[in-house]
């Protein structure tokens, strides 16, 4: 008996016969390779083989999600928790091409858990220049009876220079005005009208409250055990590259960064060894060829979670 999903179960989910066609799309590198090659594809292939390929200086945003020092089952690859001393000679090995990679006006945002997160400057301080630290609310998740539920994660957020892209505008958040002042000719002081609502678009902190984790009602889900939203990427994308820029992504994953950076009208490029998550990605570039919704995100604006605002 095959267990039919529920009418609402959006997850993405790809035959044996469909994981393997959609593999068969993408590349895998044996030489040097020009960036103009490599756009908006997906390479099959394990990180430490496949970055030495990729050119110096030839992509504008990393967005990297590396496996967090934590015992996980990815596929059919385990990654293993270790010392921390180990954890950073993993991570430095990677990290240092990374550097080569990007652009000299490049950002790279690493993704990291709480326990991870107290390495990261230690490491990437060697190769970048520190900009902030975005935390946002991972709500999903069961809590512990002897401590803290554990729902924050963060975005460590480093540059190659002190010159490199910003956009405010276009990450700004829209807020209910709560106390709509006046000026003395009577049109809103620093806010809008929209219908009934009040609104005023701030400048972005880096404590981030609006993110939902995708779950089985979300076009965007899949069977990855770690997926970041598509909201969540778009933030960084947005803020940090312009239409047409390259953004790369070495452990992809089921493919969001890819995915969102292709709504967003971004180049991109990825690199994932495991077949499965290969395959998702694909689909997922092929499902955004009709689709280019993020949800979350509507008309230019991120909405605040679990409002029709």
């Amino acid at each position: 008996m095959v267990k039919q999903k529920a009418p609402r179960n959006k997850t993405i989910e790809l035959s044996p016969r469909e994981v393997s066609a959609y593999a068969k799309q993408a590349v895998k590198l044996k030489q040097k390779t020009s960036i103009n090659e490599l756009e908006n594809k997906i390479i099959f292939q394990d990180s430490f083989k496949a970055l030495k390929y990729i050119p110096d200086n030839s992509v504008d945003l990393i967005v990297v999600d590396p496996p967090y020092n934590l015992t996980k089952i990815f596929g059919t690859t385990k990654f293993k928790e270790c010392g921390l001393d180990d954890y950073k000679k993993w991570f430095s090995q990677w990290l240092k091409q990374c550097y080569r990679i990007l652009k000299q006006n490049g950002t790279i945002y690493i993704c990291s858990d709480w326990k991870t997160s107290i390495a990261i400057p230690e490491i990437a301080c060697k190769y970048f220049t520190l900009q902030n630290r975005i935390s946002w609310e991972r709500e999903k998740g069961r809590g512990a009876k002897n401590n803290w539920k554990n729902c924050l994660e963060d975005i460590w957020f480093f540059t190659k220079s002190n010159e490199y892209t910003f956009n405010l505008d276009s990450v700004k958040v829209q807020r209910n005005v709560l106390a709509p002042y006046r000026d003395t000719n009577g049109k809103p002081k620093d806010w809008v009208e929209n219908g009934d609502a009040k609104l005023r678009y701030t400048y972005p902190s880096n404590i981030w409250t609006d993110i939902s984790i995708p779950f089985w009602s979300m076009p965007e889900n899949t069977s990855h055990p770690t997926q970041k939203p598509e909201k969540l990427i778009a933030k960084l994308i947005l803020a940090s590259s312009n239409e047409e820029d390259i953004v790369f992504d070495p452990f992809l994953g089921s493919g969001t960064t890819a995915v969102t950076a292709k709504k967003l009208n971004r180049k991109f490029l990825g690199i994932e060894r495991e077949k499965e998550y290969v395959a998702l990605g694909l689909k997922r570039l092929e499902m955004a060829e009709q689709n280019k919704r993020i949800q979350g995100f509507e008309g230019g604006i991120f909405k605040i979670r679990n409002s029709q605002v």
